[in-house]
């Protein structure tokens, strides 16, 4: 990245030792990468075990791990020698933040407790990711999937005769990661008042929890009567729990998908039925007397109905292809939107051009594509960059940054220690 783009990024200056390793934590330091820092990807000798992951070329660091670490640097350490320890201390010492997602307790093993951290570097911003807070599933081990079962969003998702189902979405680790930048890039700035690092915890379950906060606001709501946007059959005042309920937007405008032709699995368009929309829907699925009969004119003679309504419009949309049902609705300013394939969303001319889908150059496996920043900051431009070879940044670290001779580096080497 040249010198002027670096100038001009909102976190230039900030060096970020990332100490993280799988999703949640290598997404959140991606962010602050691609924001500005300096990221140092600090790993084992033998590297973060996702370059070895699912792996669709032979010997080339995974995709899993190359759209999870553009824009680092890579250098290796063995934390556990004492060599090791003691140019962690260095690092620590030069950096600004530093991000870990090992198991609980890990780090404090390793000698470097906060309060250890502390007297290395009082401005350093120490952030953590864990699957869970202080209590009975602190030392749970936490994975996607599992977050999402514990933090609300599994029993809300599918349909209420199927059994919970996970989202695609990776709310666990990579919402995990949204939410631990939103807490360092706010100790960042009160460091600007108090001088002084503190520390960040965010856990997993949590994060999912925050994410699933109208199913909160839904079970709350449940005290004072069944919740008749959900088009359940069993939504009844005996409810106890807030039900899985499809594709219900679950909000203040009753929403579906629909199908759409030629009838593939991804051949639907999600529409929201507003007020002012009634009346063009029904003229556009042929049923224009429904505008003013007293059964179906006013939104709260529709609620009790609401499967029906949107058979009525399925049966109108599953005679067209997705593109022309959406074309038709947004001519009235209906709220839709196409049911976008991962196929669709690759070759999707947009999202290129917001740069949301980048093709990057990389040395060993040739170009691929990834997600771009979604943070668009007018004065802080992203330039996405390929992830970083194993140890690729080693020399430029260890002797142009820390000021070791060539012969030490060679001899760290030598005894496993980089």
């Amino acid at each position: 990245m040249s010198q002027a783009l670096e100038a001009n990024q909102a976190l230039s200056g900030i060096r970020v030792l990332d100490m993280t390793h799988v999703q949640s934590g290598p997404s959140a330091t991606q962010l602050l990468a691609w924001l500005g820092a300096d990221v140092i990807k600090l790993e084992n000798v033998t590297g973060d075990i996702t370059r070895k992951q699912l792996r669709d070329l032979p010997d080339v660091d995974s995709l899993y791990f190359t759209m999870l670490n553009c824009n680092k640097r890579s250098i290796t350490l063995n934390t556990k020698s004492e060599r090791g320890k003691e140019l962690l201390t260095e690092l620590i010492r030069r950096s600004d933040v530093l991000v870990e997602n090992f198991g609980p307790g890990a780090v404090d093993r390793m000698g470097f407790s906060w309060e250890r951290v502390q007297e290395i570097n009082p401005r350093l911003v120490y952030a953590s990711i864990k699957g869970f807070g202080d209590g009975p599933y602190t030392k749970f081990k936490a994975y996607e999937v599992v977050a999402q079962a514990m933090g609300g969003s599994m029993s809300t998702t599918g349909f209420e005769d199927g059994p919970p189902l996970a989202t695609g979405a990776q709310i666990g680790d990579s919402g995990t990661g949204v939410h631990c930048v939103a807490g360092i890039l706010a100790a960042l700035y009160q460091r600007t008042h108090t001088g002084r690092g503190q520390r960040v915890n965010v856990a997993m379950q949590h994060a999912v929890l925050n994410l699933c906060r109208v199913k909160l606001r839904d079970q709350q709501r449940l005290t004072h009567g069944p919740l008749a946007e959900y088009p359940n059959a069993e939504n009844t005042s005996e409810a106890s729990e807030v039900p899985r309920s499809g594709n219900a937007s679950g909000g203040g405008q009753p929403g579906w998908a629909v199908k759409c032709a030629p009838g593939g699995p991804n051949d639907y368009v999600y529409v929201i039925v507003q007020p002012v929309g009634w009346e063009p829907i029904t003229r556009l699925i042929g049923r224009p007397e429904l505008a003013d009969d007293p059964e179906w004119a006013s939104p709260e003679a529709r609620l009790p109905k609401l499967a029906k309504m949107f058979q009525l419009i399925e049966e109108w949309s599953s005679t067209l292809p997705k593109w022309e049902v959406l074309e038709q609705l947004n001519a009235h300013n209906i709220p839709c939107g196409p049911i976008l394939s991962t196929k669709e969303i690759v070759e999707d001319a947009s999202l290129a051009a917001n740069e949301m889908i980048v093709e990057v150059d990389h040395p060993e496996r040739g170009a691929f594509t990834t997600v771009g920043s979604p943070l668009k900051l007018s004065d802080s431009p992203v330039r996405v960059e390929r992830s970083p070879l194993l140890g690729e940044h080693n020399e430029e670290v260890y002797v142009g940054e820390l000021g070791l001779g060539d012969e030490e580096v060679r001899l760290l080497k030598t005894d496993g220690v980089i």
